[in-house]
This record gives C-alpha cells, sequence and structure tokens, in this order.
C-alpha cells in the first residue's frame, strides 16, 4: 500500500495530497542510490582493513600457510627418523669400522658442530611460523654437515678395505730371529740396567742373543729406508719402512744383506747377527717404531710364536735385569 503524503491548504482549511513530478522522483531515486554506495563503499573498505573479514586472496593465502606448515611438521618427522638411523650409521662408524681398520674415531663435536659466526637465518625471522621454519633449516643444514662428513668418512674406510691386505703384511709381526737360534732373550722393553753405566736406563727394543752369523729376518713387507753403520751406538743397522706409520730396526749386525731402497718381504734374510756398535755381547736389537713413537716389540709376535711360548717371551722380557746395549 503506497504511502501519499499530504499538506495543508490554509485557505480552504483542507489536506491536498502531494503530487510528485516525474523528475522530483528521479532525483530522490539518483540522491537515494548515490548515498547507498557511497556508505557502502566505505564500510566495506573499513571492513577489508581490518580483521573482521578476510578477502578471498587472504583465505587463499591462510589455507596456503596452513598447508606449509602441515608439510614442515611432517618433515620434522621424517628427519627424525633421518636423524635416527645416521646416529645408529655413525655409532658403527666410529665403534666398529673405524676401529677394524685402527682409525681414530669422529667426536661428536665434529659431527654435531652448528654454524657459528652471523645470524645465517635472520631472513627467515619476523614471520608468524619463523620459529619452525628456523629450527627445520637449522635441522636441515646440520644433518646435510653429517651427512657430508659421514660420507667422507665412508670414503676413508673404504681406502682403508682397499689397503687392509697391505696392512697386514706390512705390519711386523714375526720375531727378527729364529726361537731355534736364540741362546735366550736378553732383555725387553722398559727400564733396563746400562751394561756401561751400571745405571737404570730407558731400553727401547729387545735384545735377542744368538751366535754371530745366525740369520736377522724382515719381520714385516716393506722397504729399506737406512742400511748402514753410521747411527750412534747401532753399528751395523737396518731400518725398514713398512708404511702405515711402522718402521722397524735391526742394530748390531755382523753383515747386511740389503740396501737402502730395496724392497723386502716378511721373512727374507736382511743381514746377520753380529756385535758392532755399542755392545757387550753378540745379539740383536730389535725395535718398532709407530707414528715416530718408539712402542713396545712385545706386542707384535703374534705371527711366529704359539700361545705358550709368547707367554714365556713376555715373562722374560718383563724382568728388569741388565740389558746387552
Amino acid at each position: 500500500m503506497s504511502k501519499t503524503k499530504y499538506y495543508f491548504d490554509s485557505e480552504n482549511l483542507e489536506f491536498v495530497p502531494i503530487k510528485k513530478t516525474l523528475v522530483q522522483r528521479f532525483y530522490r531515486l539518483s540522491l537515494f542510490l548515490i548515498s547507498s554506495i557511497i556508505i557502502g563503499s566505505f564500510i566495506t573498505i573499513v571492513l577489508l582493513n581490518t580483521d573482521f573479514i578476510d578477502t578471498p586472496k587472504e583465505l587463499v593465502q591462510a589455507r596456503e600457510i596452513d598447508n606449509y606448515e602441515l608439510q614442515l611438521r611432517v618433515l620434522n618427522k621424517k628427519l627424525d627418523q633421518v636423524e635416527s638411523t645416521l646416529a645408529n650409521i655413525e655409532k658403527r662408524d666410529n665403534n666398529l669400522y673405524r676401529v677394524y681398520f685402527e682409525a681414530s674415531p669422529i667426536p661428536d663435536e665434529q659431527r654435531k658442530a652448528g654454524f657459528g659466526g652471523v645470524n645465517r637465518y635472520g631472513y627467515l625471522e619476523g614471520y608468524e611460523s619463523s620459529n619452525l621454519i628456523v629450527n627445520t633449516t637449522k635441522r636441515v643444514d646440520i644433518l646435510t654437515k653429517e651427512l657430508v662428513i659421514q660420507s667422507k668418512s665412508l670414503d676413508e674406510i673404504e681406502l682403508l678395505a682397499k689397503n687392509k691386505e697391505s696392512l697386514l703384511t706390512s705390519i711386523p709381526t714375526i720375531q727378527p730371529v729364529n726361537s731355534s737360534d736364540l741362546k735366550r732373550m736378553a732383555s725387553g722393553y722398559g727400564y733396563r740396567i746400562d751394561p756401561f753405566t751400571k745405571r737404570r736406563t730407558m731400553h727401547f727394543g729387545m735384545d735377542f742373543s744368538a751366535k754371530t752369523g745366525t740369520p736377522v729376518y724382515a719381520t714385516g713387507d716393506g722397504k729399506i729406508m737406512r742400511a748402514d753403520n753410521r747411527a750412534v751406538g747401532f753399528g751395523n743397522h737396518v731400518r725398514i719402512d713398512h708404511g702405515f706409520g711402522y718402521v722397524s730396526i735391526y742394530a748390531h749386525m755382523s753383515k747386511i744383506e740389503v740396501k737402502r731402497g730395496y724392497k723386502v718381504k716378511r721373512g727374507d734374510i736382511i743381514g746377520y747377527v753380529g756385535n758392532t756398535g755399542r755392545s757387550v755381547a753378540p745379539h740383536l736389537h730389535y725395535e718398532i717404531v709407530k707414528d715416530g713413537k718408539k712402542i713396545n716389540p712385545i706386542n707384535f709376535y703374534s705371527g711366529s710364536l704359539s700361545p705358550s711360548e709368547f707367554k714365556k717371551l713376555v715373562e722374560l722380557a718383563s724382568q728388569e735385569n741388565q740389558s746387552l746395549d
């Protein structure tokens, strides 16, 4: 029902209906529409710039962010599994592979070291999920570094494995003088009475007492690095470089059968027992050097002695008697 507006005609004392022209109607309608558009636009702008309503684009971005966060959490779960597997490989590498091939274990501090210095993750900060993103990125970087270290370690183990056969033949593992040719094991490694000064001094080798001319054998494969009489106190002596940090020394020989640069095999005759140099009786003074440090030769006779013979040798070598040089 349309509403009709009236005005009061004071002359005729009556209410007369107001009749609007077409122009008036059009003007009022236009004014209403323009006002509605202005007010609607203002409200829309206000809402779009507040948190009360999201634009379709913002809704899509929010869903993408939620999806990325979910994928990062799934990635962290997978990283847990990878880290666990890598930790198992690292443990076997240190406690099995590297021990077997006589390589030093890699410290955990080196394996799991982070990245110091400038904050390399600053560009990832300032976002809603920055902590998750930075933590995941750090884990991936450290894991990548661990994998590189482990890969290099396995390359080293592979090389050691290839050289294992050569290592086993090179390590000096037999007596330099046959047990049947020995008079006795005169003196072992450790503090002994010097035959010249009569003082207790360090004896860095083992003395094998035998007749002059008794054969002396190379205790492992290697290359002759010295064969002369120019070392103080050693007289005629030979030094064999076995590789892998091992060097064996044979002193006081009566005759040398090899020359510098010769390659010898374990069991080859390199000379004969004698009494040259600083010596009080025919014997062979025998030393083993590992990585520049003189070590006890008693631990390197597994290739030529039975358990009972080795036990007896250990007992004789442990006696603090007088050495022969």
